[in-house]
């Protein structure tokens, strides 16, 4: 009688691991099902991924075999747990670049344990089993037989190939979409997506050293002739010799703005100063991993933010056209005002490249118990103290402040809420408008300390939102809140955030409906300081011009025009909301990835060395080198 073969242990393991993977995809990435395809890859996808590692146990000898096993369920859990906590704050996996961030983390605090459950130890659940079931397993039990790991690692392979194979089938290209993640994550798995993200990486970093400065013929040409406008703005030189002050509203989004909780505004002040001011009121953010930092750039350079980290991390030493090098030629003294750690988002490095002047970073408050919220020093102490150093800068001056207290988790305690929190099922969005509410009364104390001082009429004052604050795992909270279903379209719409230019005396104020986003603020506000930039290369337009055609790029490759709005491969009208034939789309869309093309060239190849922007033409010099 044939003695009855046991299951090796690290496919026992390796199929406890795929169950768990896949419960995860469904219920904590909750990624989309489109087709019956897709439903049978995300099925796959667990498995191939975790036999083809797990089955590199065979090869050990037969102790080292149940180590082995023991050790991959238990790196391979905290990978995805990882994932999962940067899902829950970001909607977003992990990418190399982000993982160069680490020194963020010790700045993240509560954040982070806002998003760790009780019900996470059940992920890992099956590395505890694992354990106790490695300690019953007897070496004599495992694979020892050369042929029988052979045939172990081929059938490992080819799950990984049919997988692959069925992902090319369902998303033709695939491996170009580098900017979806939840579709490689979707199709290939998060492990697969990771391996796919290192060598991405080490091609990225290999662009500097091959570059040569050819590519920028075609950039220039491309951005003088689809970008650039040709007629002079309507607020050309109104802003010439004032100050600019740049509030960059931490994580407010455009849905809050005029709307009330229990008869209260959420945002009374802001409210009230769009009457007064130009507000366009379809401005989108066009941030990804980097955030903040992210907003920051794409304001200051008109390009686009890098689809995978940072660009304040990851090329932080490159060259840059950026407004605050650019103003100083003219005379303005550039400064900003950020009650944080100096090093977080290595702003302390990155604001030298960028031109400015001056940081006054956490060291310059008096942050202590009482008059901190949340990530630290409140938005109205902060503002309150920054007044003696704004005060003694050389006019005119370019200043930005970045506010802190609605960040989140979005806590602030109850005696200085001044607004209901909301009634949904999301803890987050019910804090949300608390801390909106609480800003909005920081930057109305604001201008009145700007009064106060006598800068405020001598000031062109700027508010933006940075990114947003409810993310898309917020969704069915956002829904009942919005009123709305939210698809591809009202989540794409849901990216909008308030742009408010203030013009202190002003009369020709409005509200504009045109498209806008984040690049086209470097261009608007150099216009309007009276600086000819024509000799830049940037991807935005002077929002008080109207002879291109208004276009917002998203980093994910979503885009907004004038008639229509793409998302998530479908093509919406911009006006109704509803789909439209994907070919409306098509020219628009290879417009959309051609600035996101050429904008990543710049940044990996670090192109402006090559360029000499004061005579517009190629630096022959530093090209040969």
């Amino acid at each position: 009688m044939q003695q009855r073969r046991n299951l090796p242990f690290y496919a026992i393991a390796a199929l406890l691991f795929g169950v768990k993977t896949y419960l995860v995809y469904r219920f904590i990435f909750n990624l989309s099902i489109e087709n019956q395809l897709q439903e049978i890859i995300l099925l796959i996808n667990p498995f191939a991924t975790a036999f083809l590692f797990f089955t590199f146990a065979a090869w050990f000898k037969p102790e080292r075999q149940i180590k082995f096993t023991r050790r991959i369920s238990l790196i391979g859990t905290l990978i995805l747990y990882f994932n999962v906590i940067y899902f829950r704050g970001f909607t977003d996996f992990l990418t190399m670049p982000v993982l160069f961030q680490s020194s963020n983390a010790s700045d993240l605090g509560s954040s982070i344990l806002n998003l760790i459950y009780v019900p996470d130890l059940l992920i890992f659940a099956d590395v505890i089993l694992v354990y106790y079931l490695s300690r019953k397993v007897k070496p004599s039990m495992q694979i020892t037989a050369r042929r029988a790991k052979l045939s172990a690692t081929a059938l490992a392979f080819a799950l990984l190939v049919g997988n692959v194979v069925l992902a090319e089938m369902e998303r033709p290209m695939l491996f170009m979409r580098t900017f979806d993640r939840e579709y490689l994550v979707k199709n290939i798995g998060i492990f697969n997506y990771h391996i796919y993200d290192v060598a991405l990486h080490s091609k990225t970093k290999a662009q500097r050293v091959f570059a040569d400065g050819s590519e920028m013929n075609d950039i220039e040409e491309y951005t003088n002739k689809e970008i650039k406008s040709k007629q002079s703005s309507k607020l050309e030189g109104i802003a010439k010799g004032k100050n600019v002050i740049y509030i960059s509203a931490e994580s407010l989004q455009s849905f809050v703005i005029d709307k009330k909780v229990n008869g209260k505004e959420i945002t009374p002040f802001l409210n009230d100063l769009i009457d007064d001011s130009y507000y366009f009121e379809n401005f989108y953010h066009q941030t990804e991993q980097g955030k903040t930092s992210d907003s920051e750039f794409i304001v200051e350079n008109s390009m686009y933010p890098l689809s995978r980290g940072a660009v304040f991390f990851t090329h932080s030493q490159n060259e840059f056209n950026a407004v605050p090098e650019i103003i100083g030629k003219y005379g303005y003294t550039s400064a900003v005002f950020h009650a944080n750690n100096g090093s977080f988002w290595n702003r302390n490095v990155m604001y030298d490249t960028l031109g400015y002047d001056h940081f006054f970073d956490e060291q310059y408050y008096d942050v202590n118990k009482e008059n901190s919220i949340g990530w630290g020093l409140n938005d109205k102490a902060f503002f309150k103290q920054s007044m003696k150093y704004l005060n003694n800068l050389k006019e005119p001056y370019y200043a930005k402040f970045i506010t802190l207290t609605n960040h989140f988790p979005f806590e602030l305690p109850e005696e200085k809420q001044n607004i209901d929190k909301l009634e949904t099922n999301s803890k987050t969005l019910n804090q949300y408008v608390t801390t909106v509410r609480y800003m909005d009364e920081s930057i109305k104390k604001f201008f009145q300390h700007l009064k106060d001082s006598g800068q405020y009429k001598d000031s062109v004052i700027v508010i933006y939102g940075d990114h947003y604050g409810i993310s898309q795992y917020h969704d069915a909270a956002t829904s009942k809140f919005i009123g709305k279903e939210i698809r591809p379209f009202e989540h794409t719409q849901l990216q909008r955030v308030p742009f408010i230019v203030h013009i202190p005396g002003h009369e020709d104020d409005r509200v504009i409906s045109k498209p806008a986003g984040q690049i086209d603020m470097k261009p608007t506000i150099l216009n309007m300081l009276g600086i000819e930039n024509q000799k830049d290369i940037q991807f935005g337009t002077d929002l008080f011009t109207n002879d291109q055609d208004p276009f917002v790029v998203l980093r994910d490759g979503s885009f907004i025009s004038e008639n229509y709005l793409y998302a998530k491969n479908v093509c919406y009208d911009r006006e109704t909301g509803e789909e439209v034939e994907s070919k409306k789309c098509e020219p628009l869309k290879k417009k959309a990835q051609k600035e996101l093309d050429y904008s990543d060239s710049i940044i990996y190849g670090d192109l402006f060395r090559f360029y000499d922007f004061k005579n517009k033409q190629m630096d022959l010099n530093k090209a040969e080198k």
